[in-house]
């Protein structure tokens, strides 16, 4: 007589396999979720106008007076 162990051949403990390798699907979904998303840890901080321009200062991408003149245009 052939034993039937519900054909994972892991005896009783195939229930703990396939629940690991469940959770370790829907944990690589998620992933792939907030990837895709471009999810961060940082979501709650908007970066504001000014520290866009001050960024863009400070790598050279324009000049004193540039920024100056911007700077400018966003207080007002």
């Amino acid at each position: 007589m052939m034993h039937w162990s519900g054909g994972w051949g892991m005896g009783g403990f195939g229930w703990i396999f396939m629940v690991i390798f469940w959770a370790l699907v829907i944990w690589g979904i998620v992933l792939l979720v907030k990837a895709v998303t471009g999810s961060t840890k940082s979501e709650g901080k908007t970066e504001t106008a000014l520290d866009i321009l001050n960024k863009r200062y400070a790598s050279g991408e324009i000049n004193k007076e540039e920024f100056e003149e911007k700077k400018k245009g966003i207080s007002s």
